[in-house]
């Protein structure tokens, strides 16, 4: 009897600095192939994660584009993936893509979890409880905001993992607007991984992996682009889109506003940022000529721009809308340069995580219970907690009154089940506070397999759940309500809930010639792993992963084998 599966084969301003990558469009094409129900065995996979882009913008936009994006529409369509699991954030979904298992089995359950018993410190030097899902914290002079990145807390391989343990000769590339993403899609036997630090594309510290010839002019561009000022044209199809919203203290979103100089955050939150890493990306794979060796070479681009924007601006106003007709765009240009390698190969996009719009938005647009969560705070509620336990100081650690929260190390263990009730029965009174789990909850919830959208709360937060990572209490705000108090002081929206809208995400896979279906049903973005494991017969034990293979064939036949 088999152990396992055996799946088988089968934009203006920066011209001046940045190679276009439109300019392949100038190059003949050769004609498109004849329309086929199965893809070929790839020799290039590409996998391209568009942080924060939600099933809910795909289905507003799918329409309208006439680039990539649409391109992308005519091969197989899951418009209702799922990130299935409770703590939608960047961190957790990226490392979904690719391992095919859950943060449960990942360890992988945010962005930041907090140690109660760590004894590092901050700037300022204020305890440090918090730990980077892709930090080494064992780093000398570290902390959660000045780390070293790393793969550490990744506890399973990835898809790259898997090949590079098949053959040297499979080579894993992973390049993105954030570290986390490009670690967490990538694993931990990258052969080229880059990011943005803040300041220019980096590597891994202390790595001698020679840097692609791109990089200089690259960096030199993104450079250039945050020196000088960037003025914005609204679109036509954004028009309607271009309306000034109040969130408070004198603060708009909605319109288009051009990019001050000097601001290396507002480039990020432009389709500029996504137009650098692609240019990385494009290069780098054009001069390690991926897909044209003698293995299965693997590329992850993670595209964070969709993110920053909604955050920054939300989802719904004309800075949205300008990027996803940019994102198609430079989508489709790039999609055209990989025609014209030669070379089989497939794609797969998806997202990370979906998002809520600014509550202010909503509250005019037909949604009046969207808010902001109310008082009292954590800070409070820790307050109270120790008044009534005669502690110093507040036991609680938390970013706020949602997710994970711990106690303290010096709460002493005669007090710790009171203490914890106490907090537990505080927070559950909270009147945006939809319910509580506790760890020793949560420990014993089963995982459900299949049908995400049917899933309970519970089930929702299992999948999420590691026993040495998840806080002492993990708590749910009600739907639609923003964990956000003050959107003058920073981001207006976010992400991150145990909702649908948090959990929807397009999954598309494409090839050259792809006769596609759609399925409006729900998968996960865990089944993404075994799908691309079946299409290159690469061995996965079932009990290793938590996805399933997704038959890509339109027809009567299937490519799970």
């Amino acid at each position: 009897m088999k152990t396992g599966i055996k799946f088988l084969a089968g934009a203006a301003f920066l011209a001046a600095h940045l190679v276009p990558l439109a300019a392949a469009a100038r190059t003949a094409v050769p004609a498109p192939p004849v329309a086929v129900n199965t893809p070929p065995t790839p020799k290039l996979i590409v996998v391209i994660s568009v942080d924060q882009f939600s099933a809910d913008l795909f289905a507003e936009y799918r329409g309208q584009v006439t680039g990539g994006l649409k391109r992308l529409q005519q091969g197989v369509v899951f418009p209702s993936g799922y990130q299935s699991h409770a703590a939608t954030e960047t961190c957790p979904g990226h490392s979904t893509i690719l391992t095919g298992v859950h943060p449960a089995r990942s360890g992988i359950i945010a962005n930041n979890w907090s140690d109660p018993a760590s004894t590092r410190t901050d700037k300022d030097g204020k305890p440090d409880y918090s730990v980077y899902c892709a930090e080494d914290e064992t780093q000398p002079g570290t902390n959660s905001s000045n780390y070293v990145v790393s793969p550490v807390h990744l506890k399973v391989p990835t898809l790259g993992d898997r090949l590079k343990a098949v053959s040297p000769d499979n080579r894993v590339v992973s390049i993105a607007g954030k570290d986390r993403a490009a670690v967490m899609m990538g694993g931990h036997a990258i052969d080229q991984a880059w990011w943005w630090d803040g300041k220019a594309f980096a590597t891994f510290k202390g790595r001698n992996t020679p840097a692609p010839a791109a990089l200089v002019r690259v960096n030199a561009a993104a450079s250039a682009a945050i020196a000088k000022p960037a003025p914005v044209t609204l679109l036509p199809a954004c028009a309607g889109h271009n309306i000034s919203v109040s969130v408070g203290g004198g603060k708009t979103i909605g319109t288009l506003q051009p990019r001050t100089a000097g601001d290396a955050r507002a480039l990020r939150a432009s389709p500029d940022f996504d137009r650098l890493t692609l240019d990385l990306a494009s290069s780098t794979l054009s001069e390690m000529k991926l897909g044209q060796g003698k293995g299965t070479d693997i590329i992850s681009i993670g595209l964070s721009a969709t993110d920053y924007i909604g955050h920054t601006f939300g989802t719904a106003g004309a800075e949205m809308c300008q990027q996803v007709h940019a994102l198609d765009d430079m989508l489709g240009s790039f999609l055209t340069k990989l025609d014209m390698r030669g070379t089989p190969y497939i794609v797969v996009l998806t997202a990370d995580h979906g998002g809520h719009d600014a509550p202010e938005r909503n509250q005019i647009h037909s949604a009046p219970d969207a808010k902001r969560v109310a008082a009292p705070t954590l800070g409070d509620i820790g307050k109270a907690v120790a008044t009534k336990n005669g502690l110093a100081a507040s036991p609680l650690i938390g970013d706020g009154v949602f997710g994970d929260i711990y106690l303290k190390s010096d709460v002493p263990a005669a007090k710790r089940v009171e203490v914890l009730a106490d907090a537990s029965a505080a927070i559950q009174q909270h009147p945006d506070v939809e319910t509580v789990f506790t760890r020793s909850e949560l420990a014993v919830q089963k995982i459900r397999k299949g049908q995400p959208e049917n899933w309970s709360l519970a089930e929702r937060a299992a999948a999420s759940f590691d026993p040495k990572r998840t806080g002492d209490l993990l708590v749910i705000l009600k739907s639609r309500v923003t964990p956000i108090p003050d959107p003058t002081r920073g981001y207006v929206a976010t992400h991150g809930s145990i909702w649908d809208y948090d959990r929807r995400v397009p999954m598309l896979f494409w090839w050259p010639g792809a006769k596609g279906y759609e399925q409006p049903l729900g998968v996960e973005t865990v089944d993404i792993l075994p799908t691309l494991a079946s299409l290159i017969g690469l061995e996965v034990k079932p009990s290793e992963i938590d996805g399933r293979c997704l038959d890509l064939d339109g027809g009567a036949g299937t490519t799970c084998k």
